[in-house]
């Protein structure tokens, strides 16, 4: 089969997979973060509704935990959700890289781009979900949405005791660092070859990608796709969507 019998990228179906296997200790003892009620309604709620509300995505696998398949169905039963999406939930594994290798297997062949969501960011536009998928469409085989750092970082020797000093080992140029966010978007072949080769511990999707040695580009992030960490992070969350009850006139 030549290459020009394939589907273009513009032609390629696009579906999100959610890992929302983890328990998210910061926010302290309870139920799993991504359950975790934003203004009555569970996190993983909104971020659900959040990547369905792009025109693009026709599927959205939430990767559940191990044990908290049928709660976690039951809860998108209980939620109004677009109704031109379809949903699956299948259960995760023991870290993060696994649940969304397992989401990945779960995915129809029809899929040919692939977006990786944490259900800890609830509040991302639309507009940036739909940029990600178009980066994809134009050919890139790896997107990632990012913010420039309004803060200095600096590089520090860890203590060996927590609390103590930490020297200072270099100021990186601010001009040059990204705050990345989710949604992470692939080309398919690719983010399954990055999770077939990749095997040692990597903190996102993208960074996989980056040791196959394939290129990754960055888009415009935005504000309000935060990730829901620590306890001020849900006063926050509330505080957004009480903007935009307003705003919207509901």
């Amino acid at each position: 089969m030549s290459d020009d019998s394939r589907p273009s990228p513009a032609e390629l179906r696009t579906a999100a997979v959610i890992p929302a296997a983890g328990r998210g200790v910061r926010l302290g003892p309870g139920a799993p973060k991504a359950l975790r009620a934003l203004n009555g309604t569970p996190m993983l709620i909104h971020a659900v509704r959040a990547l369905a509300a792009s025109r693009a995505v026709s599927l959205v696998v939430v990767v559940a935990p191990p044990d908290g398949t049928a709660e976690v169905k039951s809860l998108l039963d209980a939620h109004a959700l677009p109704e031109r999406t379809d949903f699956l939930v299948v259960p995760g594994g023991d870290s993060r890289q696994e649940s969304v290798k397992l989401g990945l297997d779960a995915l129809p062949p029809d899929y040919g781009i692939v977006l990786v969501h944490d259900a800890a960011r609830p509040l991302v536009p639309v507009d940036t979900v739909d940029a990600v998928i178009e980066a994809v469409r134009d050919g890139a085989h790896a997107v990632v949405p990012a913010l420039p750092l309004a803060d200095t970082v600096k590089e520090v020797e860890p203590a060996a005791v927590p609390g103590e000093p930490e020297p200072v080992l270099a100021t990186p140029e601010r001009a040059r660092l990204r705050a990345v966010q989710t949604p992470q978007g692939f080309d398919r072949a690719t983010l399954v070859r990055a999770h077939e080769t990749v095997t040692d511990d990597v903190t996102d999707c993208a960074g996989m990608v980056e040791r196959l040695g394939e290129p990754v580009v960055v888009v415009p992030g935005h504000e309000e796709a935060f990730k829901v960490t620590r306890p001020l992070d849900l006063v926050l969350a509330e505080a957004v969507l009480a903007r935009r009850r307003l705003n919207d006139g509901f």
